[in-house]
């Protein structure tokens, strides 16, 4: 398994939807970063301020560089979610993730213990 080359597609996928934060969270934004509690509704992330839709995307990531890495414009306040991904080998290989690699295709079980290694 390879080191995160910041290709983006974890938060260009989960930016879609299906992503939650904690109520300990959205109090702290609502204190301190009023800008990401605007995007949050019933503790769901991302949604339009004004209507309150889901985002089709995260509206906290910027890129592609000139060197095609995207970024975190709230990586030091973004949620738990955003913090914990990657957590099963699975979801890397939905969403297409860069750090698989092809032999860890080969034993699934040896790359979640990887994962889990790297992540710990």
């Amino acid at each position: 398994m390879k080191d995160c080359n910041q290709c983006g597609k974890c938060c260009r996928i989960y930016g879609d939807g299906g992503l939650s934060a904690t109520d300990a969270e959205v109090a702290w934004w609502q204190s301190h970063r009023p800008d990401i509690s605007r995007h949050v509704a019933d503790g769901k992330i991302w949604v339009d301020p004004d209507t309150q839709e889901p985002l089709t995307y995260c509206p906290w990531l910027t890129g592609p560089s000139e060197h095609g890495k995207y970024s975190c414009s709230i990586y030091h306040d973004r949620p738990e979610d955003c913090r914990d991904y990657p957590v099963l080998v699975s979801d890397m290989i939905r969403d297409e993730c860069e750090m698989i690699e092809v032999h860890d295709l080969t034993n699934l079980d040896r790359a979640q213990q990887t994962l889990e290694s790297m992540t710990s």
